[in-house]
């Protein structure tokens, strides 16, 4: 691994000393970030004021020596000065994620949030106690705010997901009617949904139909031992219904357009978690090798989880992103979404 892309990993779980314009704070996870341009690339870093990193006149500096990289924040966006007619700042609704990339959970509360059921890495309804977000965005409401985007701060894709619903649908449904307003607000701008596999594998073929380019169903881990310890709710869905709905996903639309999330540092094995990330490859699925990192309001946090160590991460990264470039699948090739932006894991820097 070369000492740029061990240095990504290192700033990945050790985080960095910097003032970050644009940043995130609890919700659905995976981490508590700063949004920076890392040698033009952008990447999610923590913000930990106990960080050997930091930041001088735009270089990374390691225990105050230069290491020869360039870093920038990421400014903040003209949008966030703005609100609706009824009040409603628009960073409320949605959020810029690294430098062109507009992010939203169209619904903010889960059925899964009781306290037996809760994924153990996931605050997504805290951000709505702290009154950071809305419960429920209305499509008119995205659009309004996308187009602004779009028009003052250049954003170029979106990702919308959401808390999961009583419905067979698991809040699919109100995804596919925002996912069509924004697209006629704006045209050109490619969306990318996020949501538990739905009962009924139609749903699929409808938010494609509305206008996603591309869509990712997130499993966080294929070992069932670990879903059930992590995710006791989410882990009633079996993981034959998350391979029916990639399977049909990527019928729908296309190899490489479909993603998964994997959290390296749940206890699951490296070496199973590579060989069922090259199973996902396969499929014409990409892994999104994203490092767990305890986000506050967490039940994770709480209970003094802690991130994983750089060789677990660097080795599962690196293998999987060996395996991603024999496959021809590169999440710059993604229409939009999480791979196509890269800015929570190391994949890109490592060349996937």
């Amino acid at each position: 691994m070369s000492s740029s892309v061990s240095t990504r990993v290192d700033l990945a779980l050790r985080g960095i000393r910097v003032d970050a314009p644009v940043s995130r704070r609890g919700g659905a996870g995976p981490s508590d970030d700063g949004h920076l341009l890392v040698d033009g690339r952008g990447s999610a870093i923590p913000i930990n004021l106990n960080s050997p990193y930091r930041v001088r006149e735009g270089r990374l500096l390691l225990d105050g020596a230069d290491i020869g990289m360039a870093v920038e924040p990421v400014s903040r966006p003209k949008f966030y000065d703005l609100e609706t007619a009824d009040g409603v700042s628009y960073e409320k609704i949605a959020k810029l994620h690294s430098s062109n990339v507009l992010a939203t959970t169209v619904v903010q509360t889960c059925i899964r949030y009781a306290e037996d059921q809760r994924c153990k890495f996931c605050a997504i309804e805290d951000s709505l106690t702290a009154g950071n977000t809305t419960a429920v965005k209305s499509p008119a409401q995205l659009a309004e705010v996308a187009a602004a985007a779009v028009r003052l701060d250049g954003v170029t894709q979106m990702v919308m997901t959401t808390g999961t619903s009583n419905g067979r649908d698991r809040g699919a449904k109100h995804l596919a009617r925002c996912v069509k307003a924004v697209r006629e607000a704006a045209p050109g701008l490619a969306i990318q949904v996020q949501c538990e596999p739905p009962a009924d594998l139609q749903t699929i073929t409808d938010l494609h139909d509305a206008g996603a380019a591309s869509i990712g169903i997130h499993v966080e881990s294929m070992d069932d031992d670990v879903r059930s310890r992590w995710m006791p709710g989410k882990s009633s869905v079996p993981m034959s219904e998350y391979w029916a709905a990639w399977t049909e996903a990527v019928r729908v639309f296309g190899r490489n357009q479909v993603s998964t999330y994997l959290l390296v540092g749940l206890g699951e094995d490296p070496d199973e978690m590579v060989s069922a990330a090259g199973d996902l490859i396969d499929a014409g699925v990409y892994p999104f090798i994203v490092p767990f990192r305890p986000l506050a309001g967490t039940l994770a946090a709480r209970d003094g989880a802690t991130a994983p160590g750089h060789a677990q991460l660097a080795d599962v990264t690196g293998r999987v992103a060996d395996l991603l470039t024999r496959a021809g699948m590169f999440g710059s090739d993604q229409k939009a979404g999480c791979a196509a932006c890269g800015a929570c894991s190391v994949l890109a820097s490592a060349g996937a």
